[in-house]
């Protein structure tokens, strides 16, 4: 993968979670603020607790760090979804997992 095919997957990653955000905002009461700060997106959720979700671009990964601790994420172009380096699934579900847990709210991101 390229330098410019990595940072279009990895900006539509970002991008489809900062639109679940707003959809997360529009249908609940979870009071979820997404701060983007270029390769960066910050979620910080009504308890002031956070997940950081950002671009290694030297590495061609994304990597995610909640409470549950940090994960490394590389797009695999045969399933078409980012998985995480050490097998431990994929990054729409994790995150939806990590942020239900931090939030206590059930929390759903797609990647469309």
């Amino acid at each position: 993968m390229t330098d410019q095919e990595f940072l279009d997957l990895a900006e539509r990653l970002l991008l489809a979670v900062e639109q679940d955000c707003d959809r997360i905002n529009d249908e609940t009461d979870a009071d979820l603020d997404a701060q983007r700060v270029g390769g960066m997106v910050t979620l910080v959720f009504a308890n002031r607790s956070q997940i950081v979700i950002n671009q290694q671009k030297p590495l061609h990964e994304i990597w995610l760090a909640a409470k549950a601790g940090g994960f490394h994420y590389r797009y695999d172009a045969a399933q078409g979804a980012w998985l995480d380096t050490k097998g431990a699934g994929e990054f729409f579900a994790n995150l939806s997992r990590y942020a239900t847990e931090q939030s206590g709210l059930a929390l759903r991101f797609s990647a469309r």
